[in-house]
């Protein structure tokens, strides 16, 4: 089959990479680069660290650190006011969660297509090249360092909105998995999660190809392997450095074979009760896993071989009942709540069912599923996952 492959330009990777960001800098002409980071990040220190560094290769730097964990409209629009009175040329996206990152990519969007996010809404898609962009995650999970997709909250509608392009593929990735090593458990399980179930969709994806193939295999057996001990024991640089590379691995994977059914269900969960992107798509992985499995039991059955949860020589059938248990099982082991257990109210959650069940099939996330729903399905699911 044919396949169109969309990575960044240069992939630096490796324990003190971060320290390399002004060298690289230079090396691609950008003088006056805008740091986009976050309020937690701020208090340790880290952006102020970046920002020495490329003021000591002679070069002008501003810090943006108004991002949060689910970027509005608001704050693109702001970020987009500070890119242009400073007279930027690229920005330097840091942070964990992909909410810097993601923040940074609407803003070069806006700073050069010009409109409003909700303009380039999917299936819409901006088509001017964005600044140079330098994305520096400090999790392993979204893999959004290597991806042309951005999620964005309209603040109006309460949308969480798909934004696809390949203009927003950052120019630069920096994977440096020493900066993971503070990780909290809590944020561990949640990316951790989130970077399997990028790899497992990417893989049953209708839109799957060899290339993706090898590295959503690859992703998908290391992180089933070392989730369990960064979350355990968050110091242990071998598994914080298998996770990152992981973690990189199903974002170039899913962001050429597209996500599917989960992460569609899982953006309307966090818009409207805040729930982490990691933990949502945690929450609904089992339950839509097991939903799907009957239009790929192949595949499925391959996912659940390469994580080690059953034999070699089982049936596929046998091995898709295990993977479905292993799900479960993995979700306990790491405490991920249900709805209900997360504390949303019963009441409000029900009736936005049917909301929630539109905007997943408008991100056209549940398309690419092997087993596409119908709308009665995917609100059978949500309910489903309530418990």
């Amino acid at each position: 089959m044919r396949a169109e492959i969309r990575i960044p330009s240069i992939l630096k990777i490796g324990g003190g990479s971060f320290s390399e960001v002004a060298a690289l800098l230079s090396r691609l002409q950008c003088r006056r680069p805008l740091i986009v980071t976050d309020p937690f990040l701020m208090n340790n220190g880290l952006p102020e660290q970046l920002r020495t560094q490329i003021r000591d290769a002679g070069l002008i730097s501003e810090i943006f650190h108004e991002t949060h964990a689910d970027p509005t409209t608001a704050i693109v629009e702001e970020g987009v006011r500070v890119f242009l009175k400073g007279g930027h040329d690229s920005l330097v996206s840091l942070g964990g969660g992909g909410s810097p990152i993601d923040t940074a990519k609407a803003i070069g969007m806006l700073a050069t297509n010009g409109g409003r996010v909700r303009d380039f809404k999917a299936p819409n898609a901006p088509t001017v090249r964005c600044p140079t962009h330098f994305a520096i995650p400090t999790t392993a999970g979204t893999g959004s360092e290597v991806t042309r997709f951005t999620v964005i909250t309209d603040v109006e509608t309460e949308e969480k909105m798909l934004i696809a392009g390949d203009v927003l593929l950052p120019t630069v990735a920096v994977v440096d998995y020493e900066l993971t090593l503070t990780m909290p458990p809590r944020l561990t399980a949640d990316t951790g999660t989130d970077s399997l179930t990028h790899a497992i969709e990417a893989y049953v994806s209708r839109k799957a190809s060899p290339f993706t193939d090898a590295l959503a295999l690859s992703a998908m057996k290391t992180i089933w392997r070392e989730l369990p001990v960064s979350f355990h024991e968050p110091g242990n640089r071998t598994s914080r450095e298998a996770m990152m590379l992981a973690a990189t691995q199903a974002g170039i994977a899913f962001s050429n074979a597209s996500v599917a059914l989960v992460h569609g269900m899982s953006r309307p969960l966090g818009a409207h009760f805040h729930v982490p992107h990691g933990l949502s798509n945690a929450m609904l992985l089992p339950v839509v896993t097991a939903f799907s499995v009957k239009a790929a039991v192949g595949r499925y059955a391959e996912c659940a071989r390469t994580m080690g949860v059953t034999k070699s020589n089982v049936t596929d059938e046998v091995a898709v009942d295990q993977l479905i248990r292993s799900l479960y099982s993995r979700n306990a082991e790491l405490k991920v709540p249900s709805p209900r257990q997360f504390g949303i109210d019963q009441e409000r959650y029900f009736a936005l069912i049917p909301t929630m069940t539109a905007q997943a099939f408008a991100s056209g996330s549940p398309q690419n599923n092997p087993r596409v729903p119908e709308s009665g399905e995917v609100e059978a699911i949500y309910r489903q996952a309530w418990q």
